[in-house]
C-alpha cells in the first residue's frame, strides 16, 4: 500500500513538474468590467485573472514584463463583442498593467472603442474563459450610459448585458449612412455597376438595368438577413468576382456590349447576398430589423444612383470623343481589361 501511495505521489509530482499548465487555471476565476460611454468613444477597463488568461490563451504571461497587447487584443476582440446601436465595434488596447486584488494578480486592460456619435443602446456579449478554460468564471460589469448605470454579473448561463434603446430616427440615420458607406467602399459592386453602364446608350436602358439589379439584390438581401436562405460567404464573394469577370469579357469581345436586364437581375441576386453579409454580424430583432433593412437598402440605392450620375456622363463623353478621335477608342476596352484583371484577382483570392 505504501508503495502504491508513493508511486501516486511521485506521478503527481512528475506531472506538476513537467506540465505546470495543466493546473495553471483557477476555478471560479473572476473579472471586472467598467464601461464608460462618452460622445465619440467608449472606454472599457477590463480586469481579468492573469493566471486564467495565461491558461485560456495557452501562453504564459510574466507579470514582471510588459504584456503583449497585440496577442491579447486579438483574443479579447474574438471573445468580447460590443454592439453600439446594433453595429459591432472593435476595441483597441491603449495600455495594459498588472494589479493585485485580494492577493490575486489581475491583468488590467484598457480598451478604447470609436463610435460616430454617442450610442443610445449598448450590448455587450461576453465570452471570456467560459468555453476555453473556466465555465465557472464570472465577470462583474458596470456600464455608464447617458447618466444611467447598470450593473450585472456575466456568467456561463448569462453572457449578455443590454442597456438603452434605439429610437426610429437614430435607426433611420444610422443604417442609411451604413448603406451609403457600404456601397462606396464596396469596390467590386462599383466596378460591376460601371461595367453594366459601358454598353448603355439611353436613360431608359439605365433605368431597366438598375431597376432589375435593385429588385434582385433587394430580394436576396431580405432573404439572407431574415435567414430564410443563406449561402457560404466564400461562395457568394467568389460568385460576385465572377460576375465582374463575365460582364468585363462581354464589354471586351462584343461589338454591342449592351447588357440585357436579366443579366443584371441574375447577378443582382448574388450581390444581394454580399450586401447582407454586414447585417448578419449585427444584433437586429423584430421591427428594428425590418427598419434597419429598409434604410440600409435605401442607402445602397442612393449610393448606386450617385455612381450612375457621376460615371454615365463621363462614359457618354468618351463615346462622343471616339467618333472624332481614333486615339481615344482604347479607353473603354482598356478600362474593361483593367476591370477584368480586378475580377480575376478577387476570384482567386476568395475562391482559393
Amino acid at each position: 500500500m505504501k508503495k502504491i501511495c508513493l508511486s501516486i505521489s511521485l506521478l503527481i509530482s512528475f506531472i506538476c513538474l513537467f506540465s505546470p499548465s495543466v493546473f495553471a487555471h483557477t476555478d471560479n476565476s473572476e473579472g471586472y468590467s467598467i464601461i464608460e460611454v462618452k460622445e465619440n468613444t467608449l472606454n472599457y477597463e477590463l480586469k481579468i485573472d492573469l493566471t486564467e488568461l495565461s491558461h485560456a490563451m495557452n501562453k504564459e504571461i510574466d507579470p514582471k514584463q510588459t504584456i503583449n497587447s497585440g496577442i491579447i487584443q486579438t483574443y479579447i476582440n474574438s471573445h468580447i463583442k460590443v454592439f453600439a446601436d446594433s453595429v459591432p465595434i472593435q476595441g483597441n488596447i491603449e495600455n495594459t498593467n498588472v494589479e493585485t486584488i485580494d492577493d490575486q494578480q489581475f491583468a488590467v486592460i484598457n480598451l478604447a472603442y470609436e463610435v460616430n456619435e454617442k450610442p443610445e443602446k449598448l450590448v455587450v456579449d461576453y465570452n471570456m474563459f467560459f468555453d476555453d478554460s473556466d465555465p465557472s468564471h464570472a465577470n462583474f460589469i458596470t456600464v455608464n450610459l447617458d447618466g444611467k448605470q447598470q450593473e450585472n454579473i456575466l456568467t456561463y448561463e448569462s453572457r449578455e448585458l443590454e442597456i438603452g434603446e434605439v429610437n426610429f430616427f437614430q435607426t433611420m440615420k444610422q443604417f442609411l449612412m451604413l448603406g451609403l458607406v457600404h456601397i462606396f467602399t464596396g469596390y467590386d459592386h462599383i466596378l460591376f455597376v460601371i461595367s453594366l453602364l459601358f454598353g448603355v446608350k439611353t436613360i431608359r436602358q439605365i433605368g431597366l438595368l438598375i431597376t432589375a439589379f435593385t429588385i434582385a439584390h433587394s430580394i436576396t438581401l431580405f432573404l439572407a438577413t431574415f435567414q430564410i436562405i443563406q449561402l457560404p460567404s466564400q461562395l457568394v464573394e467568389s460568385a460576385i468576382a465572377l460576375s465582374i469577370v463575365y460582364v468585363a469579357l462581354i464589354n471586351i469581345f462584343s461589338k454591342d456590349s449592351k447588357q440585357p436586364p436579366w443579366i443584371a437581375f441574375g447577378f443582382g441576386l448574388i450581390h444581394g447576398f454580399g450586401f447582407a453579409g454586414i447585417l448578419s454580424e449585427m444584433r437586429l430583432e423584430g421591427v428594428h430589423m425590418a427598419t434597419s433593412l429598409i434604410f440600409f437598402n435605401i442607402g445602397i440605392e442612393i449610393g448606386q444612383l450617385v455612381i450612375v450620375m457621376v460615371v454615365f456622363p463621363i462614359i457618354l463623353y468618351i463615346k462622343k470623343l471616339n467618333l472624332k478621335f481614333k486615339r481615344v477608342k482604347w479607353i473603354i476596352p482598356g478600362s474593361s481589361v483593367g476591370i477584368l484583371a480586378f475580377g480575376l484577382i478577387w476570384f482567386f483570392q476568395r475562391a482559393f
